[in-house]
């Protein structure tokens, strides 16, 4: 009987009858060394958020950005143009006219709350000429031009009916002069407080408490100096108004913010 030599284990063959060796790719299952660079993730630069440089001209109104402030800086600058360069017998009938004292609040309540403020009391140089532009600005980027108008509207008419209402009453009472009731009043300065206090309180905490603290004592100012208590009363009163409309302009900024 022939013997049959054993199996060659170097000769393993496959079905197909050729040698495992002479197989492509049948022993890639088995793990490689890993060389020194492979298998380590590349770290991927991760980019910083680029900073927001600042925008001073956002302070300022535009047609398109701010078209009620804009607007209405417009008709301010021409009727402080007509104050300052028209003749003066025609500036004080204007004045006069649209003087939101008692007599025209009885005659004429709507024409004159509309009309006194469109004057401005100091001239586009005053305080409250600047603090229209900044304040009105600020608030209609954040709560829109008709809220701001609102707003404006709103410190306007009550603060003077606040310190107007009062002064109808003390001469009905003796307490004060006939000529109390034609006392010449008019001006942007309610409205402006009103919108500082709103606008107090869209801003952030270490934002809001230097605003209300420097504008607040600047009006505590001129109402201890005394030189004209009714109007520094009602701009006392225009802010706390303002004040007064945080949880609504609250409201109306976070749907803004969301485009609603």
């Amino acid at each position: 009987m022939e013997r049959t030599a054993p199996p060659d284990e170097t000769a393993v063959t496959t079905r197909t009858g050729a040698p495992v060796s002479d197989v492509p790719g049948l022993l890639d299952g088995v793990p490689r060394q890993r060389g020194p660079r492979e298998g380590v993730r590349e770290s991927v630069p991760v980019r910083e958020p680029r900073r927001r440089l600042p925008r001073p001209w956002l302070l300022l109104p535009t047609p398109t950005g701010t078209p009620f402030t804009f607007g209405y800086v417009v008709v301010l600058c021409v009727t402080s143009l007509i104050s300052a360069y028209a003749d003066p017998a025609l500036v004080h009938a204007l004045l006069q006219g649209s003087s939101t004292d008692v007599a025209h609040l009885v005659r004429t309540p709507g024409l004159v709350l509309v009309g006194s403020a469109l004057w401005v009391a100091g001239g586009v140089a005053s305080p409250f000429t600047i603090g229209f532009v900044l304040v009105l600005t600020a608030l209609e980027r954040r709560i829109g031009g008709l809220r701001t108008a609102g707003v404006f509207l709103l410190g306007h008419v009550l603060a003077t009916l606040a310190t107007e209402v009062p002064v109808g009453l003390a001469v009905l009472a003796g307490h004060l002069p006939d000529s109390s009731l034609h006392r010449l009043d008019y001006g942007v300065s309610f409205g402006v407080a009103a919108g500082t206090g709103a606008l107090a309180g869209l801003l952030s905490p270490w934002l809001r408490v230097p605003l209300l603290a420097v504008f607040g004592g600047m009006l505590l100012q001129d109402l201890l100096a005394f030189t004209d208590p009714m109007t520094n009363w009602g701009h006392l009163i225009a802010l706390a108004i303002g004040i007064t409309t945080w949880p609504v302009l609250r409201r109306w900024g976070a749907k803004r913010a969301v485009g609603g």
